[in-house]
């Protein structure tokens, strides 16, 4: 028995071009356009080919390592050396630096509130008892400023 619909257009060449393209970011809809299908035309091949899967999700995953370590960095600072060849009195020499970036506190808050939201969320929400005895603390010290003021 024939499946309704057009006879795909995949080829087994896609797998390697899928997986090169996802190590450069390609979302679904990227490909689509590159292979010149839908985006439901990618979903379809994901699900009935596996080597095209496999090859879409390893460039994929090896691509959001690479985001992932990047941020990693950023978060808690990094250095590395910059190596440069320069021409000095007519000589060329190769001239070599480390150079350091600090830690970026954006890139620790995204870090944290996305691996450990219960601890840094935006907003943290004090539990009622905490909330009740600062509310007392607040009242007893303005109440202990009242009397000394007067």
């Amino acid at each position: 028995m024939a499946t309704p619909g057009q006879p795909t257009s995949y080829k087994p060449e896609y797998d390697e071009l899928a997986h090169n393209y996802c190590l450069l970011g390609a979302t679904n809809e990227v490909l689509a356009g590159f292979f010149g299908v839908t985006s439901r035309t990618i979903d379809n091949w994901i699900a009935t080919h596996p080597d095209f899967a496999h090859a879409v999700y390893r460039g994929r995953a090896v691509a959001d390592a690479r985001v992932v370590r990047a941020l990693f960095d950023r978060a808690c600072g990094f250095s590395h050396q910059i190596s440069r060849t320069t021409l000095y009195q007519g000589k060329e020499q190769t001239v070599t630096n480390r150079v350091s970036y600090p830690p970026d506190t954006q890139a620790c808050m995204f870090w944290l509130r996305n691996r450990q939201r219960q601890y840094w969320q935006a907003r943290a929400e004090a539990p009622l008892e905490v909330a009740d005895d600062m509310a007392a603390l607040l009242g007893a010290a303005g109440e202990s400023m009242r009397h000394a003021g007067a």
